[in-house]
């Protein structure tokens, strides 16, 4: 920042002027510096006027830092600051605010840089280190500009309280019964995950079983439902039959579930694991289940007893049919 005037005295602004100015200053360019009590350093020298004005008083590091450096100089006389950048100490440079000089009615000539800065919490002082003025016939260095430090924070007093006492809440009946709904949802809460984790388990041990142990699983969770004696004997037949056809379709990986009964009777006769025996039983059982599930024939407790002996008596021969061949 360069500045041309017209030689005087130094200081000859003095500082309520200077301030007043600065502050006119500040509402001719629409710069605002923060309504606080600010700090006001006169390095003034050689005719050069030159004020560091800091705001606010003391350091604060939940705020900014704002410096306005002013710089005056009469007729005839050239003066420069230097980059200060690098001359704030504890202080990261935010923004730098230069302005043009301005030449009042005397002809002395005022040049304002605001700078905002951001304090370092872990600086041990906070200053406007030495810098040169350059002037037209030399330079001369100014002081360093020291700021005042944060306020040091107040010493805790007091002993830690080891074992501290607990406000408990008042007791009343909207309290129990907000009590008593969060053990309610919480015990609902561990029902369904029992359930949950049981029927996970559950599906998890019927899959690991082999063909004949998931079949006559099948088989006793079908007459448990007690189908017959509830008068379902048309559903009864249709999940005896399916337990007999997936139990073909793991053992064969015949896709009997998928087939009619002549059809499954063909792809059995085909497939050189069945005999001869083994095909007559199935054509017996199946075609008499036929006969509930689609000719509408009256069942009865007998029969369905009969139709689960039959399955049971081939899922039992046809499993040690298959490991007696597999020896």
């Amino acid at each position: 920042m360069k500045v041309k005037g017209e030689m005087g005295h130094p200081g000859q602004l003095g500082q309520p002027g200077l301030v007043r100015i600065l502050c006119a200053l500040c509402v001719l360019c629409g710069f605002s510096l923060p309504l606080v009590a600010a700090q006001v350093a006169d390095l003034s020298r050689d005719g050069v006027g030159l004020v560091v004005d800091a705001s606010p008083r003391a350091v604060d590091l939940a705020r900014d830092f704002y410096v306005t450096i002013t710089l005056t100089a009469p007729s005839g006389v050239t003066a420069e600051l230097p980059d200060l950048r690098d001359r704030f100490q504890g202080f990261r440079v935010a923004e730098n605010f230069a302005e043009k000089p301005l030449v009042d009615k005397e002809g002395r000539t005022t040049a304002v840089s605001r700078w905002r800065l951001e304090p370092d919490p872990l600086a041990r002082r906070y200053r406007l280190a030495p810098f040169a003025v350059q002037t037209g016939d030399g330079s001369f260095a100014t002081a360093p500009v020291l700021f005042d430090p944060p306020a040091a924070r107040e010493a805790v007093t007091g002993e830690i309280e080891v074992n501290p006492t607990r406000d408990l809440p008042p007791f009343s009946w909207k309290l129990v019964g907000i009590c008593a709904a969060a053990l309610a949802g919480l015990a609902l809460l561990l029902v369904l995950a029992y359930l949950v984790f049981s029927k996970v388990r559950t599906a998890v041990r019927v899959h690991r079983m082999s063909p004949i142990e998931r079949a006559l699983y099948e088989l006793d969770k079908l007459l448990r439902k007690g189908l017959p004696g509830r008068g379902f004997y048309k559903d009864f037949y249709v999940e005896l039959t399916m337990v007999v056809r997936r139990y073909i379709e793991r053992q064969y990986g015949v896709r009997a579930p998928n087939l009619t009964t002549d059809e499954f009777l063909r792809a059995a006769g085909a497939n050189a694991a069945f005999t001869q025996a083994s095909i007559a039983e199935l054509k017996a059982f199946l075609q008499s289940a036929d006969l509930v599930k689609f000719a509408g024939l009256e069942a009865t407790p007998e029969m369905a007893d009969g139709a689960t002996g039959k399955a049971r008596s081939y899922l039992t021969t046809a499993a040690r049919q298959h490991e007696g061949g597999r020896k």
